[in-house]
């Protein structure tokens, strides 16, 4: 018998589903490190299969063993069409992983600041501290990230 899952995918994202040692049964399946197909795809920036997968109601927030979700890699990655994607799906922006870390964290600590301009479009809690007590402005390793920051913390005053 064929599942509800397998009739509603595409032979596109079936295919990317089975190279990838995931079920066609168990969109929310984990792999390695914990990670969904949702992360997965993301991750190698596969747009049409996260897409998919939204639209089939996987769980968009699910975690990773790192306590990272979909975000974390569409950031880290420099995917700007499957951030948009995953924030217009409503994916926990301010996701914190295992270290308090969140992509806001991420971002500005990587000098990305595209990245960041695009998450304050979609207001995250800037005031956040990872578990060191650090908040997104105090990883900010090139100046124009911390220019953009301070900008955004002047606005929650």
């Amino acid at each position: 018998m064929i599942s509800q899952n397998q009739q509603n995918l595409s032979d596109t994202t079936k295919q990317w589903l089975l190279t990838k040692s995931y079920s066609c049964d168990d969109l929310n399946q984990r792999g390695e490190n914990g990670d969904t197909p949702l992360m997965k795809a993301t991750r190698e920036g596969f747009y049409a299969v996260v897409q998919e997968l939204i639209s089939l109601g996987v769980d968009i927030n699910a975690r990773n063993n790192d306590g990272n979700n979909a975000l974390w890699f569409a950031c880290f990655g420099n995917h700007f069409d499957l951030m948009n994607l995953l924030l217009a799906a409503h994916i926990n922006i301010d996701n914190q992983n295992d270290n308090g870390a969140t992509v806001l964290m991420y971002a500005a600590s990587a000098g990305k600041t595209e990245v960041v301009n695009l998450l304050l479009q979609h207001h995250p809690n800037i005031n956040l501290k990872n578990l060191d007590d650090f908040k997104a402005i105090d990883f900010a390793s090139n100046v124009e990230v911390l220019r953009i920051l301070k900008n955004a913390s002047k606005s929650y005053l």
